[in-house]
This record gives structure tokens, C-alpha cells and sequence, in this order.
């Protein structure tokens, strides 16, 4: 089987991939409501897979494969910024440690600013 076939499968999905997810679609755009921003936060999920095989064909020996890829996009909270406070609002309650962790970030920042603000 021809590895430069199979390469170009797999380039081909994920080109398929990059032209569905960016950046801008984890954190989305910035809306102003007064003297609050609030920018909404996503979870990206993916699934990619490919197959080939060698068949015969009309006396030739070919390469026949395929491959594809699913995306799936959640809102999973808020950043939400007044003036110099900063806040994560998630969206639901069963969060996992790593998202709780993000979630203390802000606040942890402004705790470490203001330890050595008083030095």
C-alpha cells in the first residue's frame, strides 16, 4: 500500500478539520455591555479516523480508503470582566477539577497581586 496515499487522506481530513475549528470558535468574541465585557468560553471536542486498503483493480492493484472527522462545540461559561475584577461563571455545576482550577485562576491572581502589593 502506498504510504504517500494514505498521507494524503490524512492531509485531506485534516484540512478539513482546520477549516471547521479555530480560535475564535474556544473563546468567542468579546461583547461590551457597559462598563462589563463578557466573552463566552467553548469546549471543543473532536474525533478523527481513516482507513485504506489495497484493492485489485481492473488487473491494477489500488488503493481504495476513506476518512472523516466529527466536531462537537459546547458553551461551558463566561469571563466576565467589570473594570479590574475578572471572573470565570461556568455554566454548569459538575466541572471538572481542571476547569475548577481555570475557574480559581482569576481570584488566585489577584490574592498573589495583592500579597506582594503589600511588601
Amino acid at each position: 500500500m502506498s504510504d504517500n496515499n494514505i498521507k494524503n487522506i490524512m492531509d485531506s481530513v485534516m484540512d478539513k478539520l482546520r477549516a471547521m475549528v479555530n480560535a475564535d470558535t474556544i473563546i468567542g468574541t468579546p461583547v461590551v455591555a457597559g462598563n462589563s465585557t463578557i466573552i463566552p468560553v467553548s469546549k471543543l471536542s473532536y474525533g478523527l479516523a481513516t482507513g485504506a486498503t489495497e484493492m485489485p483493480k481492473d488487473d491494477k492493484k489500488g488503493v481504495i480508503g476513506g476518512g472523516g472527522a466529527g466536531v462537537s462545540i459546547s458553551p461551558i461559561a463566561f469571563i466576565a470582566i467589570t473594570g479590574d475584577n475578572v471572573k470565570l461563571l461556568p455554566l454548569y455545576s459538575d466541572v471538572s477539577a481542571v476547569e475548577r482550577a481555570i475557574a480559581m485562576t482569576p481570584e488566585m491572581i489577584e490574592k498573589i497581586r495583592d500579597i506582594f502589593k503589600n511588601r
